[in-house]
């Protein structure tokens, strides 16, 4: 038995000097950490966060909207957080943030968000990350959020948003996602936390499972215009299909956002520093 733990130890020992010298900034505890994705996808129809009129808008033919990502909310501070209410204009119709909005899912922290999202003046859009489930805390998400994958409808705009807090999003939620985008309007875009494409060989954040990153991009291939991912911190730019893969780095660390621009002919976008 105590050979038995000895070895557990030692496994458990070696991985995370592996991990530090290869600077692969996985972090440990998330491996263990997300346990209940298939309770997760079972809210796919509940809403506590998000009103009808928020799912349900009309976005004008030319505006903007604002996307950051792995915010990592902790102890209720969310003084960085704020800085982004004086990008919001006229023009931007929308926040999204795509995932590690909290530190570890504390409910101080997931009602701190919340409560600052509210003041915004425009709707806030809210992506599921592995660090927001932490500690078994998918319920403060549900009780705060609701869904963790839903469907925004406007008639020039759809927004696909994605439960991938487990580094992989699963056959029922793809299924979903294909059937959806049959009756999608306009532009679409796709919103979740972990990235599609890495730029390192190394660094393993990604969606692990290369079959279901090839399905999903083939069900998206000419049909979407953008998939916007955080996680790994770090900004890459790829393009499959005629679809613009972006991750976008962390707001903690950088206070950077991205600032995407809406127009009858096309869709761009450009990267802001506070």
């Amino acid at each position: 038995m105590v050979k038995t733990i000895s070895k557990i130890l030692l496994s458990i020992f070696s991985l995370c000097v592996v991990c530090l010298i290869i600077g692969c900034n996985v972090d440990l505890f998330g491996l263990f950490a997300s346990n209940d994705l298939d309770e997760r996808l079972e809210e796919k129809n509940n809403f506590r966060y998000l009103t009808s009129d928020e799912r349900n808008t009309v976005f004008p033919d030319e505006f903007s909207f604002i996307v950051l990502t792995d915010t990592h909310v902790e102890d209720g501070n969310t003084r960085d957080l704020e800085k982004i209410r004086a990008e919001i204009n006229g023009d931007v119709k929308f926040v999204a943030i795509l995932g590690d909005i909290t530190q570890n899912g504390a409910e101080k922290d997931m009602k701190a968000v919340t409560e600052f999202t509210r003041t915004l003046g425009v709707p806030c859009y809210p992506v599921i990350g592995n660090h927001d489930v932490y500690f078994g805390n998918w319920p403060v998400w549900k009780k705060f959020i609701g869904s963790s994958r839903y469907r925004i409808n406007g008639e020039s705009v759809t927004l696909f948003i994605l439960d991938s807090a487990n580094a992989f999003i699963g056959k029922a939620q793809v299924d979903w996602l294909e059937k959806e985008l049959k009756t999608a309007k306009g532009k679409v875009f796709v919103l979740t936390h972990s990235d599609f494409f890495v730029q390192d060989k190394i660094k393993i954040q990604q969606l692990y499972d290369p079959a279901e990153r090839a399905r999903i991009m083939s069900i998206l291939r000419d049909k979407c215009s953008i998939v916007l991912t955080g996680h790994s911190h770090e900004r890459v730019e790829k393009e499959f299909g005629g679809v613009k893969y972006l991750s976008i780095e962390d707001y903690k660390s950088t206070l950077t956002y991205c600032l995407v621009k809406v127009t009858p002919t096309g869709v761009s976008y450009e990267f802001k520093k506070l």
